[in-house]
């Protein structure tokens, strides 16, 4: 495998013992974000709640947590104040916590989010989350995972190791920490209507594919009407290719489908997106063609970085075409994203226009992502951020500005 380590190959192909992941370890009083209604009202009866009233409370903290963004159970005023109490004693509603917020030039928002951890002692977690702010929509970037396992040789977050996989109060958690933090709950008037944040994408730290049934669990929550109420046809699921659940996520969640292609023969891929070597590309578009409810006005994104002099030839952008004969499909070309130490430059400008030109030409929308947050790291590919290395002081500050903000 050009351009991976020995220990990177082996792992991939699955010669070597996969490292553990860790687990979830809920604090004493867990947090009630990211569960069903179901599970609510199994909760309700674990502190006493009759069967009778199980079903009308459940939907009472469903509407306090997803449409009113409660914090705490004293704010959720048509509920019993015994039965409040009783919540208290036994549980919380809390989301991740903001450790540090940095604000990009161009208005970009990444937050470092501290996960509760139920081990005393244990280091918490933490993952990023980014808000890009456009004229037309608030596009949140959400995280599945603490790190990531897939080792793409472009990406800044394939060299963190993967720790362990979030829970869809976790997952859930991203969307209603944004929302606090752009103060984006219910009554809220803005130019975009009546929120700040109108579109998900599982794009952030992780691949959501290895961690499905906790993201189709808090997607179910995302996209509900009666709760938090972002449309399906607005979040999108990014995935580097696990084949065998891509028609489980059209099946089962129902979300618009993004492919991380970023090469055209399976040798290049084998090195940029080192998991093509267990599910190369013939494979990966295959399941594309099934996946349910593909059609052109539900069309799969194919999200293609611009690595100069290694992917980006006219040669690259026919063959591109001719694999995704058939298949609704819209092509995403991503300038490469610096980041400290990597082997890549960004294609030419003039080369990404001609390679654009010509899928538009073979009858593809081919935009052009602009850069968003690179000054911050929070641009694609760049999800391990400098606040790893700050010290302890500049991380409080940073803590500080968050809290104060």
């Amino acid at each position: 495998m050009t351009g991976a380590s020995p220990a990177q190959a082996a792992a991939v192909a699955g010669l070597v013992e996969k490292v553990p992941l860790e687990s979830y370890v809920p604090p004493a009083k867990p947090s009630l974000v990211g569960l069903s209604r179901a599970e609510l009202s199994d909760r309700l009866g674990e502190i006493g709640v009759p069967e009778k009233q199980r079903k009308m409370r459940a939907q009472q903290l469903w509407h306090w947590m997803y449409v009113r963004g409660a914090e705490n159970f004293d704010a959720m005023t048509n509920i019993a104040k015994d039965m409040r109490a009783q919540l208290n004693a036994h549980y919380t509603v809390d989301r991740p916590e903001v450790v540090a917020e940095q604000i990009s030039n161009d208005g970009t928002r990444k937050w470092l989010l501290r996960l509760p951890s139920g081990v005393e002692g244990q280091r918490a977690h933490e993952v990023e989350c980014v808000y890009i702010p456009e004229t037309d929509r608030g596009t949140l970037c959400v995280s599945s995972q603490v790190g990531c396992t897939l080792n793409c040789s472009f990406c800044h977050t394939g060299t963190q190791r993967l720790v362990r996989n979030l829970t869809p109060g976790e997952i859930v958690g991203q969307v209603m920490v944004a929302r606090d933090r752009l103060k984006d709950w219910a009554d809220r008037e803005t130019p975009l209507g009546n929120r700040l944040v109108t579109n998900v994408v599982m794009m952030g730290m992780g691949e959501p594919l290895y961690n499905f049934d906790a993201v189709r669990d808090a997607l179910h929550i995302v996209s509900d009407g009666e709760g938090i109420g972002i449309s399906k046809r607005r979040i999108t699921l990014s995935t580097s290719g696990v084949v065998p659940n891509i028609f489980r996520t059209g099946d089962e969640i129902g979300v618009m489908l993004a492919i991380s292609l970023h090469a055209v023969r399976d040798d290049l891929r084998n090195e940029l997106v080192p998991l093509n070597r267990k599910y190369p590309i013939k494979e990966l578009l295959d399941a594309c063609r099934n996946y349910p409810g593909v059609s052109n006005s539900r069309r799969i994104t194919f999200e293609y970085v611009m690595l100069k002099g290694i992917n980006d030839s006219m040669d690259d952008a026919k063959l591109l075409v001719k694999l995704l004969k058939g298949i609704p499909a819209k092509i995403n070309l991503i300038p490469f994203n610096p980041w400290p130490g990597s082997k890549y430059e960004c294609s030419d400008w003039d080369q990404i226009e001609k390679f654009s030109e010509y899928i538009f030409n073979a009858g593809y929308s081919s935009p052009v992502r602009t850069p968003r947050g690179r000054d911050i790291l929070a641009a694609c590919g760049q999800l391990k951020s400098d606040t790893e290395k700050l010290s302890v002081r500049e991380r409080q500050a940073l803590r500080a500005m968050a809290m104060t903000d």
